[in-house]
């Protein structure tokens, strides 16, 4: 039974605060050990110490770019899940990561990475997935009508087919080639850049505020696209409008960090456990449940066997894999 109106918003604050938690706490845990506190002591004071160098530098940067990276796919998988009225939809339905790890297979197979450093690889995995976008978009648009039945085969058959293009680079590519791409494929929030991480962050939270003028066509959507169009929704406008936007935040997460599964499947749904179905609430509650997911799942990725380091991919494939077995149990899933 989802909460009242008044307890949804204390349930988002409390996810806020969890959010922020999660992430301080991920701060002072790692290889390294040190009083966090006190490396936050001597960054306020200017004083260069290991422990805030270590802090400053190489925590931080990833911890932010996982909170950015979290939020941005569980935004995206609460837009689809509405726009197709399936809870089984995801950001990775459209074959966007597909075509991200294509980009970044074609990428690492030229040696171009060599020649233009690691920052090549997301240019890769970006144009990748603004291909699949495209292309995706142009199968599944008929008459000028957005169709999701077709875009849901589109991204289906783009996704095999681009699938299918990587494993053939992995085929005729060196050990070295292939472990690169591999490691790629399963997805790491391993960066140095705040910059970068500052930038998806920022970019997640702006997106999150601009998706809120898709709530009302989304809850209209609950009741059938045919009742929502003559409620008087511009529904193919609405449609291209999601699409772009939720192609948008997962091409940015993938090629930033490789592709990270579950997270925007099992958040949305779990979150509509919570506060319903009202995308009022399950577009905020889903940004910062699926952010301290992920910083979650970083952190344990990064320790479990430290000083080595699991990618987080595996993590979040582990634990939401295990929620969406218990959901199905439950008939929690509807499609």
């Amino acid at each position: 039974m989802p909460l009242s109106k008044k307890n949804r918003l204390w349930f988002i604050l409390s996810l806020i605060i969890l959010s922020i938690v999660v992430s301080v706490f991920s701060l002072g845990i790692g290889s390294a050990d040190f009083n966090p506190f006190t490396a936050f002591s001597d960054i306020l004071n200017g004083n260069s110490t290991t422990s805030s160098m270590i802090m400053l530098k190489i925590r931080l940067p990833r911890i932010i770019l996982g909170y950015g990276i979290g939020g941005a796919l569980s935004l995206a998988g609460v837009l689809l899940q509405g726009m197709f009225r399936n809870e089984l939809a995801e950001p990775y339905t459209l074959g966007i990561s597909g075509g991200a790890s294509l980009g970044v297979a074609v990428v690492v197979a030229f040696g171009w990475k060599s020649i233009l450093g690691s920052t090549i690889l997301s240019i890769g995995g970006f144009t990748g997935a603004l291909l699949t976008a495209v292309a995706v978009y142009l199968i599944s648009s008929g008459k000028g009508k957005l169709q999701t039945s077709n875009m849901l085969l589109a991204g289906v058959m783009v996704s095999f087919i681009s699938s299918s293009a990587v494993m053939l680079i992995m085929a005729l590519s060196s050990s070295d080639d292939i472990q690169g791409i591999v490691f790629w494929i399963m997805g790491s929030l391993d960066t140095t850049n705040m910059n970068t991480s500052i930038a998806i962050l920022i970019f997640s939270f702006v997106v999150l505020i601009v998706s809120f003028a898709f709530t009302r066509l989304l809850n209209a959507l609950l009741i059938g696209e045919e009742e929502a169009f003559y409620l008087g929704f511009n529904i193919t406008f609405y449609k291209k409008m999601i699409f772009i936007t939720s192609s948008l935040l997962t091409g940015i997460a993938v090629s930033s960090a490789g592709i990270i599964g579950f997270v925007g499947l099992v958040i949305p749904h779990t979150m509509r456990f919570f506060v319903g179905k009202d995308h009022r609430f399950l577009l905020f509650s889903s940004f910062f449940a699926g952010a301290a997911f992920l910083v979650f799942s970083d952190t344990i990725a990064r320790t479990i066997i430290a000083p080595l380091e699991l990618p987080v991919g595996v993590i979040t494939g582990i634990i939401g894999g295990t929620m969406f077995i218990v959901a199905i149990g439950k008939g929690g899933f509807k499609v």
